[in-house]
């Protein structure tokens, strides 16, 4: 088989494989397919919401702890989900507040490699076996993860996701205007943290 071939079957399979969420959600809600069509939900959504813990927990690790709790959470919590918003965005809702309790529990562990004077979250991110990013990626972490926790959380989905400022609101319970503040001022913040470097 071909090169071309290879990649446009993989594309078909993709396309095929990718489920309507309106045909999610309806199966989800009936209790004879609502088991087959979550493990659909696991297997579509995995990835995504692996990365959007994994950069507010920073290591593989944990992010597969939480990713599992998150599934585990959206699975005894199908019954309250009415297809009012994405099914993405319901899932990443319930990933982003057990990656936030996640962190509270953490925050004294967190807070000490921080401060850690051998390099902090940076320094634990380039031990971390499965980080695949380079110094500046790690630097750039370290920075996110000195920020308050609304404006890491906006920045992240913002900068990492292209989420949309009305879909973060509805996530996060917070005005469109009070996100975009936040989004602005991580930046100053996190550009005011490269300055320092230098």
């Amino acid at each position: 088989m071909s090169t071309a071939t290879t990649v446009l079957s993989l594309r078909l399979y993709n396309h095929i494989s990718m489920t309507d969420d309106k045909l999610l959600i309806e199966q989800l809600s009936d209790p004879k397919q609502q088991r087959k069509a979550f493990e659909t939900v696991v297997r579509q959504y995995s990835e995504q919401l692996y990365w959007q813990i994994r950069r507010l927990v920073l290591t593989h690790d944990d992010a597969n702890d939480v990713l599992q709790n998150t599934f585990v959470k959206a699975w005894l919590g199908i019954g309250s989900f009415h297809g009012d918003s994405k099914l993405l965005t319901w899932l990443s809702r319930i990933a982003i507040n057990e990656s936030l309790d996640f962190l509270r529990r953490q925050k004294n562990q967190v807070a000490a490699s921080i401060d850690d004077e051998e390099g902090g979250v940076a320094h634990l991110l380039m031990a971390d076996n499965y980080f695949d990013g380079d110094e500046t990626e790690a630097q750039l972490q370290e920075a996110i993860a000195r920020l308050p926790e609304v404006q890491r959380t906006v920045f992240l989905l913002r900068y990492y996701d292209d989420m949309k400022y009305s879909d973060i609101s509805k996530m996060l319970g917070t005005s469109e205007g009070a996100l975009k503040a936040s989004y602005h001022i991580a930046v100053k913040k996190i550009s005011d943290f490269f300055k320092s470097l230098d």
